[in-house]
């Protein structure tokens, strides 16, 4: 049978309670003795003295074996609970008062006796009991002298056998009613009283454990199982842990959920990049092909063409599959940032420069603005020159003749600059909009211009532009050209 922890938990509170409340008993039971003990001789501290000095038998010196029996069977029938011996000077028992068989003891320590009589140690003082050769009881004593010399010794047992025979009786039937009653009650009312506080502190527990069962049951999904909800109690570390597991159910359904778009955005990526590999893979393999069978029927000029060709097609590939290694690798955010300050201005004309014969070959007008470019800016170099060359690249390749592309810097607030690639080049329809970054988006007006290009460059800018904390906008209008703008921190 499997046993909760409330139920743990009450059970090893409750057992140790039980061995609390004994040992508490004992305690208490064996101070009580202590104290009576104590109380007891203090009572009974002269009477040894008073029937020395005033007893003629004890007091002269002289002493009679049997009239000292009967004087002690006097007494004691006066004071049942007193034992009384005489002992001599050694500690041997003299004389005393008891049928034959009781007395066990031959002979008695005096070391307590003389304790007792020069008070130099504090009550209780336990002596030795002569009807038991192990145990020890309060006592009172007295020397018996004549004239200066030494005789013996009155020993008096306090509480002597009759006594605790009919006292433990007696005693033994209180304290047993007495201590189950008291022991019964005090189980009862603090093993309910354990059992509310218990239920009280674990039934969060219990919550929380009946949600974590019903989420692994529902396979870590998060739309198939209600959770509790958990107050905000820093006090309170279950509801604190409570509010973790919560959290922890969103952000595991948010990940699986991320890891089954990006799978499924792989799966995608992958099926329409097979075309455009497959594409310029046949193509080479074909010309070449050409080449090899045909080789000695074809002009020169022919073999050139078809070697220009497939020239062509694998160059086309190279680009395709590095542009592939290139968004794998951003995707996976393993990408170093080298941030540092630097002229803006630098940076534009020198790719302006370097897409100046591209622009040439279609007469369209490429220009900074402002031509004197002054501001510095905080980023990675090598990833904004990538950034910009994929746009410049776009913008080219949908600008007709006679065109013009501006990249235009300005200030905005908060220490940023704003930076702006505009073509006025075909456009892009306004429902295609949100679409132009995913991987494999190409416009359905996209100008053919025969030259190679795998539709990554967008996809590839989004990424490099997130990694370094910007977000790229784009504006465009069907015919009359696009804006592509994002912001870049001001460098010192």
């Amino acid at each position: 049978m499997k046993i909760t922890l409330y139920q743990r938990l009450s059970l090893s509170l409750v057992i140790i309670f039980i061995l609390i409340a004994g040992l508490f008993f004992w305690w208490s039971a064996n101070l009580e003795q202590l104290s009576r003990n104590e109380a007891e001789q203090r009572l009974h501290l002269s009477i040894a003295d008073h029937l020395a000095q005033d007893n003629p038998l004890l007091k002269e010196g002289l002493y009679d074996h049997e009239a000292l029996k009967n004087l002690f069977h006097s007494l004691m029938i006066l004071g049942p609970s007193f034992e009384f011996y005489l002992l001599d000077v050694d500690g041997k028992i003299i004389s005393y008062s008891a049928e034959p068989g009781k007395v066990e003891r031959q002979k008695v320590d005096l070391k307590p006796i003389k304790s007792f009589i020069s008070r130099r140690q504090s009550l209780p003082i336990y002596g030795d009991d002569p009807r038991n050769n192990e145990g020890q009881k309060i006592f009172s004593a007295s020397a018996v002298y004549k004239g200066d010399k030494l005789q013996a010794y009155l020993y008096i047992i306090i509480r002597g056998e009759i006594y605790d025979s009919i006292f433990s009786d007696i005693q033994s039937n209180q304290h047993r009613s007495q201590s189950i009653g008291l022991l019964l009650g005090a189980v009862i009312f603090f093993f309910f009283a354990v059992l509310g506080l218990l239920r009280f502190l674990t039934l969060p527990l219990q919550k929380l454990s009946s949600s974590m069962r019903a989420f692994r049951l529902a396979g870590f999904e998060k739309s198939k199982v209600q959770l509790n909800d958990w107050p905000s109690a820093e006090h309170n570390e279950v509801h604190e842990l409570g509010s973790a597991f919560n959290e922890m159910a969103e952000q595991i359904n948010y990940q699986l959920a991320q890891l089954q778009n990006n799978d499924k955005q792989r799966r995608e990526l992958l099926m329409h990049l097979s075309h455009d590999l497959r594409t310029p893979l046949a193509s080479l393999q074909g010309y070449l092909e050409t080449v090899k069978l045909k080789g000695r029927d074809l002009s020169e000029q022919q073999q050139q063409r078809f070697i220009d060709i497939a020239f062509k097609n694998a160059s086309q590939l190279n680009k395709l599959v590095e542009q592939i290694f290139e968004l794998a690798h951003l995707q996976d955010e393993q990408v170093t940032l080298n941030l540092e300050s630097f002229p803006l201005g630098e940076l534009l004309h020198d790719i302006a420069a370097k897409f100046s014969f591209k622009a040439g070959e279609k007469n369209i007008s490429l220009r900074v603005q402002p031509e004197q470019c002054t501001f510095n800016v905080y980023s990675d170099i090598g990833k904004l020159e990538r950034v910009l060359t994929n746009l410049l690249e776009n913008a080219v390749r949908h600008t007709a003749e006679n065109g013009k592309i501006i990249i235009k810097v300005s200030e905005e607030a908060g220490n940023q600059l704003k930076l702006q690639v505009i073509d006025n080049g075909s456009g892009i329809n306004a429902e295609e909009l949100a679409y132009v970054f995913d991987p494999r988006y190409r416009a359905s007006n996209a100008v053919d211009d025969q030259k190679e290009h795998s539709g990554l460059g967008l996809a590839i800018t989004h990424k490099l532009l997130s990694l370094l904390k910007s977000d790229i906008r784009v504006s465009s209008e069907l015919g009359r050209g696009t804006t592509f703008s994002f912001n870049l921190n001001r460098g010192r």
